[in-house]
């Protein structure tokens, strides 16, 4: 039952998190822009891009529609956090990095306690 509730909390939460990233790149494009442009980022295609991966990524996560999809989706956010944070800490700006960093303990808790048909490389991991 721990793990039932840890796999619901840890999931909704970095939903969360990528939802809001999602709407603050939508709604707030120019500064989003300047940030990513500071990290050394060509942000003028980066943006739009990354609003659509940010919002599917999730609903790969959360509908479980296959395995497969819901792995790539766990791979592609674990690259995009631990990128996200290297960048901030490689222009001197660790605070940056926090959400990252609060986004990958989030994604290790969702991905170790999934339910349903869990990845075959859970079992891996555990082994």
């Amino acid at each position: 039952m721990l793990e039932f509730y840890g796999y619901w909390i840890s999931t909704a939460l970095l939903s969360a998190l990528y939802l809001a990233s999602a709407y603050m790149y939508a709604t707030k494009g120019k500064w989003v822009r300047e940030a990513l442009t500071e990290l050394g980022y060509s942000a003028n295609n980066l943006v739009p891009f990354m609003i659509i991966v940010k919002v599917l990524g999730p609903l790969a996560i959360l509908s479980r529609v296959s395995v497969p999809l819901s792995d790539l989706a766990y791979a592609g956010i674990f690259f995009h956090l631990l990128l996200s944070g290297l960048a901030h800490i490689g222009v001197r700006k660790p605070v940056g990095a926090l959400p990252a960093a609060i986004g990958l303990a989030l994604l290790i808790a969702s991905f170790m306690t999934q339910n349903d048909a869990p990845s075959p490389y859970v079992q891996a991991a555990v082994l």
